[in-house]
């Protein structure tokens, strides 16, 4: 069955198998002998397949404890913004439900949490035919309501995180940690993606617009004031920015509360959360 189930990103390398192309591939690793492997730590990037393995964390316990307690400190953060306190109760929850997942992320950073990861095998084709055989004959679970997002697999299993989407919040954070991001600079970012005026049924958005402009503004005028020779910082820190859309919450969902609190809605922790006094 292995051998059936090849990874059909490398067939074309019997296509290279001339004796030029072997002339050249060894010159090339003559010239280059520390290209001859990825490095330590590294998932090859020969086959795109790597980037599509199921990883799981090393110590799940661990690392959805700190999420969580990231989560509560996040969710704290924007409660004690004045300017948030003044919007209704409805356009908090959507502006806290649209980007409670890059303010973790953020979070995770600040904090400096590692993610250790390991590979997770994937259930065999005859695995998955029994799953779902089984899960077939047992009466069908009752779904969300309707309208309500609802985070997790359709089956109800868990749905591991592939290397790639994992790699992304990695390389995120190794970003923010190679800028050395201060507590300040944390704080404006974090304000600049709470109010996004761009949401779909926002009401205030001319507020809303604004107060992201009062915090793209303060930042710009702290990293003017606290690093005058380093003109390019405040672009590099738009960059973290922009890396932030990359991440997506089902796979933080997924990976930080799933494995301690099962198939979890996170509207409804939000929303629980965000009327509780953190």
């Amino acid at each position: 069955m292995a051998c059936v189930e090849r990874c059909r990103c490398c067939t074309d390398s019997r296509r290279h198998s001339s004796i030029l192309y072997s002339i050249l591939r060894s010159e090339e690793r003559a010239a280059s002998p520390a290209r001859q492997g990825p490095r330590r730590g590294q998932v090859s990037r020969g086959c795109p397949c790597g980037s599509r393995r199921r990883v799981a964390l090393r110590s799940p316990q661990v690392a959805c404890k700190a999420a969580s307690a990231v989560l509560v400190k996040t969710l704290r953060f924007v409660q004690n913004v004045p300017c948030f306190q003044e919007l209704p109760l409805d356009e908090q929850l959507l502006l806290v439900r649209s980007c409670w997942a890059p303010l973790l992320v953020l979070g995770l950073a600040q904090d400096r949490v590692h993610l250790e990861t390991v590979e997770s095998a994937e259930p065999s084709m005859l695995q998955r035919i029994l799953t779902t055989r089984r899960q077939g004959e047992q009466s069908p679970p009752r779904g969300p309501a309707p309208g309500r997002p609802h985070h997790g697999s359709a089956g109800g299993g868990p749905h591991l995180p592939s290397a790639g989407e994992i790699q992304t919040i990695k390389g995120f954070l190794a970003k923010c940690w190679s800028l050395d991001i201060s507590t300040k600079e944390y704080a404006y970012l974090k304000g600049t993606v709470l109010f996004n005026p761009d949401l779909p049924g926002l009401q205030c958005t001319q507020y809303i617009e604004g107060l992201q402009r009062e915090a793209q503004q303060a930042l710009n005028e702290h990293v003017r004031l606290i690093h005058r020779g380093d003109e390019a910082r405040f672009a590099k820190l738009n960059v973290v920015l922009s890396l932030l859309r990359s991440i997506n919450a089902n796979v933080i969902a997924e990976l930080f509360f799933r494995p301690i609190i099962g198939a979890v809605n996170m509207d409804d922790m939000l929303l629980e959360m965000l009327c509780a006094k953190l």
